[in-house]
């Protein structure tokens, strides 16, 4: 059976008034009626306060209004120099005033004068112009004629008049408001809420003084508040000029009388929000003068823009030279050049991982490459092949993240100290050529667990550890016979990183890194309380980006660090770079570990350190020999040297007024020795 449903009843009509509100609702709240009051407010407004600016323009200009709020700014401050210098023009002001006010008092009589003396003059150069047309023509009536020409040519000027003045009447004012509308546009005189929305946002909006001012006031400082409040019009007293620097601004800033820098540095993010940019788009150093920050101030999505190539990528010709070169790391925040100087310093870069260390430490070595006397010791325990460029130009080179790897490198640094005692006993004046002692990711060798067969640590941070001493002793005396230790590792801790290490290194730079007190482990406390953040670098947006501590780089006057945007050089351009370095060097055999107490063959290593080389000269065999085996060769001298060949009929020979070894000869030597061998045995 089926049950019929009664149909629903119709829908009761909406009344009129609903709608009419509805449709209202809607006209009001569209977005054209938005813009289009806002457009009439914004207008208004430029008029209106236009006029108000000019008014208050005009006002300065006739009183001594603008002295005063000067004066009340200097006091508040606390510069009385400064106050008293604005009180005396002040009272200049105020006499040239009444001198002139005074003259007004004279000015219609001797108006009067001087427009019945002019007029004379007129009416008398006019009627002897005419004598001399009557004597010319011979008419006596041209006597008049300059004169009835110049009142015919007044009575023109005055016919103008009243036909353009009535026009004149009507559009006048529409030109005054005109000029007012301008005045107020341009100085964006207008509710907030009723400009445009890129003035709104304030994005890429150019820096004033009275937006310094104003982000300053608005900062939450109380003291700084109300000094500026105190100042009136003139808080801009505080600001230095405001210099072009690179892809931004620079300013100084002076603090008045109860403001410490500190306050204004731990509220950076507050301040770059009050001038519209982002945290890392403001950086505040501390200059000389006291009581004042420097505010550098980007360019609005600048620092996101990439810089150019690296110049040892671009100039095939570049070399480099250790001592007195420096090399070409990057751009600071200016886009000056940033080059760095390498001589006898030791090194240290630092930051979270995947910022770009490596290549930062890969492109001073690169460079460094290209100075034909510079020695190279290389662990890469990362292992990646980040360093593989470097086989066949570095001595030594071992990659790999392992304990054994540890251990190796370990080996390889005590090798460079052995190095290092043997120049420090050479003879007095004797000059050695760079040894850098390179180990990337560094934290692995300072973490490692491994222990020799003494029980002593590879790894750690105590008076036993191997690694650390090596290090130590290096940072300790390596920089007088040019033993340089560079080290890159991520993340410190005071474990991955002692404390005694890194404040060893002499040129000290950072990367992104979480906290302040990590910053502080990577810089040092000096340049972190003059304004270096690495903590407030932003990760993976700021890879390649450096806070550098060092002497062996140009930092402006009065501040302890500066930012470096490093140059990019991949693997590829790296490989390039390399091959040339080798193109400018004799052959390199590249160890790729260190034996160290295993039997050796000193004519068989001689001929290894040689390499492809037709010629090496005597003290570099020593070097390559003490570095492939400390134990063996460390304490080797020429005479040590000469013996060893001598006997194996290889003897070195003077080439070019320095004492050579000859590859030929010694594979000479080898050969006919192992086929003397053979034919005893036989």
């Amino acid at each position: 059976m089926l049950t019929v449903v009664p149909d629903a009843p119709p829908a009761r009509p909406v009344p009129l008034w609903v709608r009419s509100g509805r449709a209202v609702k809607a006209a009001v709240t569209h977005e054209t009626t938005r813009a289009t009051v806002r457009a009439a407010a914004r207008h208004a407004s430029y008029t209106f306060n236009g006029g108000r600016i000019v008014a208050r323009r005009t006002w300065d200009g006739r009183t001594g209004s603008r002295y005063e709020r000067m004066i009340r700014a200097a006091e508040a401050a606390g510069n009385l120099e400064a106050a008293e210098e604005w009180e005396e023009r002040l009272q200049r002001f105020r006499a040239a005033r009444h001198h002139r006010r005074m003259d007004l008092l004279h000015s219609p009589v001797e108006a009067a004068k001087g427009v019945a003396v002019g007029a004379g003059m007129s009416i008398g150069v006019l009627v002897a112009l005419g004598v001399v047309m009557a004597i010319n023509t011979g008419h006596v009536g041209d006597v008049i004629t300059p004169l009835s020409a110049t009142i015919d040519f007044i009575a023109l000027l005055i016919r103008i008049v009243q036909i353009v003045w009535g026009p004149a009447l009507a559009i006048g004012p529409f030109l005054a408001l005109l000029a007012l509308w301008s005045v107020g546009r341009k100085q964006h005189a207008a509710p907030a809420w009723a400009l445009p929305a890129n003035v709104r946002s304030g994005e890429g909006e150019p820096i004033t003084p009275s937006i310094v001012v104003k982000a300053l006031r608005d900062l939450g400082v109380p003291a700084l508040a109300r000094a500026i409040k105190e100042m009136g019009d003139a808080g801009a007293s505080m600001l230095g000029p405001i210099r072009i620097a690179g892809c931004g601004v620079e300013v100084d800033v002076t603090l008045p009388s109860g403001v410490s820098t500190n306050e204004v540095q731990n509220k950076r993010r507050k301040l770059a929000e009050n001038l519209t940019r982002h945290e890392h788009e403001v950086f505040i150093t501390i200059p000389q003068a006291a009581r004042t920050v420097r505010l550098w101030i980007a360019d609005s999505g600048a620092l996101d823009e990439p810089i150019g190539p690296s110049p040892l990528v671009t100039d095939e010709t570049m070399t480099a030279d250790y001592a007195k070169g420096k090399a070409p790391w990057g751009q600071d925040l200016r886009g000056d050049a940033a080059a760095l100087s390498l001589y006898q310093r030791h090194l240290l870069i630092t930051g979270l991982s995947n910022q770009g260390k490596t290549v930062a430490l890969r492109s001073l070595a690169l460079w460094l490459s290209l100075d034909r006397s510079v020695q190279f010791l290389m662990g890469d325990l990362k292992g990646v092949g980040d360093w593989a460029m470097f086989d066949g130009l570095a001595t030594t080179l071992i990659q790999g993240p392992t304990d054994e790897h540890v251990i190796q490198v370990t080996e390889m640094v005590e090798s460079a100290v052995d190095e290092m005692n043997r120049r420090i006993q050479a003879p007095p004046g004797t000059v050695f050529p760079p040894l850098i002692v390179l180990v990337d990711e560094a934290q692995v060798a300072f973490m490692c667990p491994a222990k020799d067969a003494d029980k002593r640590p590879y790894g750690g941070a105590k008076a036993n550890s191997r690694y650390f001493m090596a290090v130590r002793k290096i940072h300790n005396q390596g920089r007088a016979v040019n033993v340089l230790m560079w080290q890159g590792t991520q993340d410190p801790t005071n474990e991955n990183l002692p404390k005694l290490v890194r404040e060893g290194a002499h040129t000290r730079a950072s990367l992104a890194l979480g906290t302040e007190s990590q910053a502080r482990m990577a810089l040092g406390d000096k340049a972190v309380d003059g304004g270096a953040a690495p903590n407030l670098l932003r990760p993976g947006l700021d890879r390649g980006t450096l806070v550098v501590a060092s002497d062996g780089i140009t930092i402006p006057a009065g501040q302890s660090s500066i930012t470096v945007r490093t140059h990019y050089i991949d693997d590829d351009a790296a490989t390039a770079i390399t091959d040339r370095a080798k193109a400018l060097r004799d052959g390199v055999t590249t160890l790729h570990a260190i034996d160290r107490g295993a039997d050796h063959d000193p004519l068989a290593d001689i001929a290894a350190v040689i390499g492809d080389a037709p010629r090496v000269r005597t003290k570099d065999v020593l070097a390559r020999l003490a570095a492939r085996n400390p134990d063996a060769y460390g304490n080797w001298s020429f005479i040590d040297l000469k013996r060893v060949l001598d006997d194996a009929g290889a003897e070195p020979y003077k080439s070019d007024g320095v004492m050579v070894v000859a590859r030929d000869r010694v594979a000479r030597a080898l050969a006919n020795r192992d086929s003397n061998g053979s034919a005893s045995a036989d």
